[in-house]
């Protein structure tokens, strides 16, 4: 086998293998994104949960502290 040839065949399997490292993070990335928007679909709706029962909570009326 040539050397151009070795050489060739190097660049084809570090081709075929960054090929595959993209793909692999490429679905990473996707399955990440999934799970970033399940995240903040509970956020929205854990912090529309937590404004309801603030406003529901009548305010503490103001009173000076015993020290005063």
């Amino acid at each position: 086998m040539s050397e151009t040839s070795e050489r060739l065949s190097e660049l084809e399997m570090r081709h075929a293998e960054q090929e595959r490292v993209i793909e692999e993070l490429s679905g990473e990335i996707a399955r990440q994104w999934g799970v970033i928007e399940r995240l903040e679909r509970r956020l929205e709706g854990l912090a529309g949960r937590f404004m309801s029962l603030e406003e529901a909570i009548p305010p503490a009326p103001l009173t000076k502290p015993p020290h005063w």
